[in-house]
């Protein structure tokens, strides 16, 4: 209850100052460039990454306002919309209208999968060889080795289930945790899996807010820390196994459990998105979400374009061909010795 509690105060805090960034908006008309510019408008004066990304937020509404017309319909306003958010390259920005929901997938789409559900079966077994619980699926493998998927941060995990699976896993050399395409969900259930690899108090991080409608209108940067849980700990070595697919809520697991002690994070660079998003609304209705309140590591480092693991490993087709995961499998190697 103490990492929740401190959490939701945290977000609380933080939700009422954006609404009330937000609700600052000037009035625009509800007809195309009153639409447009309102959407301009918010990201200008809330987003959260414009210097990092070294983003020219003027020069883009000069490029992309000089094709609004006053006839336009709705979905080729959109679709100028969508295009216009894609320069911000960040998945956490959508324009969500009855009809449609603009996405941003480069930090994924990009890239090598590094994953193969149908491999992973392979390793889990069949239904009666694995156990599941609390969107965690998990078993011990041949060589003694513990074996954890967890494919959503939005499936929530009780402290009960957390205690069972981890006093399982005691009796393993060591355990691999597979985050690989975990596309986020709740912060909450980061510290609270997260502390369990922890026995002490840590430093994570820095988070900060907007304080004004200047790009660089940011507060002092506050610390994060985790506090270890007063449940059961794991105390053998873990390695974590990422890929492009892990963002927003995974991109901040994988940067916290890089502080644990006897923790390894193999795979390849997770996904990123560390901006906390907010949403505000358009005079026709619809909903904008963007990047508001930007979390750092505990070095004061930007993790808005993903973590880096400890050990690069990628999938080898040679490996595929044969049902193996060459990510699993260097794992192992790495918990065996």
């Amino acid at each position: 209850m103490r990492l929740k509690s401190k959490y939701f105060t945290l977000i609380f805090l933080l939700f009422f100052f954006f609404q009330g960034c937000v609700d600052m908006n000037l009035q625009f008309d509800n007809n195309p460039k009153g639409n447009f510019d309102a959407l301009w408008d918010i990201i200008d004066r809330n987003y959260c990454f414009f210097e990092y990304k070294s983003i020219d937020w003027d020069r883009i509404y000069d490029e992309y306002s000089s094709r609004v017309t006053s006839d336009m319909s709705s979905e080729g306003l959109f679709k100028l919309m969508g295009q216009m958010l894609a320069e911000l390259k960040d998945g956490h920005v959508n324009l969500s209208a009855s009809h449609d929901i603009t996405r941003y997938w480069e930090w994924q789409e990009n890239y090598p999968a590094n994953f193969d559900i149908d491999i992973q079966k392979v390793y889990l077994g069949n239904e009666t060889e694995y156990s599941r619980v609390s969107g965690m699926s998990y078993k011990i493998l041949e060589d003694n080795v513990g074996y954890l998927y967890y494919g959503s941060f939005s499936s929530d995990v009780g402290n009960a289930s957390l205690d069972l699976i981890l006093m399982k896993m005691a009796l393993c050399s060591g355990l691999i945790i597979d985050v690989r395409n975990n596309g986020g969900g709740s912060l909450v259930n980061v510290d609270k899996i997260a502390s369990r690899f922890f026995n002490e108090r840590t430093h994570i991080g820095y988070i900060s807010h907007k304080i004004g409608p200047g790009h660089n209108d940011f507060s002092e940067l506050y610390p994060k820390y985790l506090e270890s849980s007063d449940r059961v700990r794991f105390q053998k070595p873990v390695v974590v196994l990422t890929n492009r697919g892990c963002y927003s809520a995974t991109n901040e697991f994988v940067s916290i459990m890089k502080y644990a002690p006897q923790i390894t994070v193999i795979g390849d660079k997770t996904g990123g998105g560390s901006g906390l998003p907010f949403s505000s609304e358009l005079p026709n209705g619809w909903s904008i979400r963007f990047s508001a309140s930007p979390i750092l590591n505990a070095e004061k480092e930007h993790i808005e374009f993903g973590v880096e693991p400890d050990i690069y490993v990628s999938m080898l087709q040679e490996d595929k061909e044969n049902n193996r995961d060459t990510i699993i499998e260097k794992a192992r190697e790495l918990l065996k010795r």
